[in-house]
C-alpha cells in the first residue's frame, strides 16, 4: 500500500486554503463588529460568517483528502 502523491499534494493545497480562510474569517468578523455604525456592517458580517463556514468545510475536505492519500480506497476484487 503506497501513498498517492498527487492526492496528497491536493490535500495539502486544500489545507493551505483552509489556513488562509482561518485567518481571514475572524478578521472580517472583527472588522464588522468594530464598525457597527458603517453602512456595510451587515455585508461584511455576512461575508465573515461565510468565510468561517467555508474554513470549517475546507478543513474537513482537506483532512479527508489527506487520509485518502495515505490509506487509499479499498479495491474490490
Amino acid at each position: 500500500m503506497r501513498t498517492d502523491r498527487d492526492l496528497l499534494i491536493k490535500g495539502i493545497r486544500f489545507l493551505s486554503y483552509t489556513v488562509i480562510l482561518m485567518f481571514t474569517a475572524p478578521f472580517a468578523v472583527y472588522q464588522a463588529f468594530k464598525n457597527q455604525e458603517h453602512p456595510l456592517y451587515i455585508p461584511v458580517l455576512v461575508l465573515g460568517c461565510i468565510l468561517a463556514l467555508a474554513a470549517i468545510v475546507m478543513g474537513f475536505v482537506s483532512i479527508k483528502t489527506i487520509i485518502d492519500a495515505f490509506f487509499g480506497k479499498k479495491k474490490k476484487k
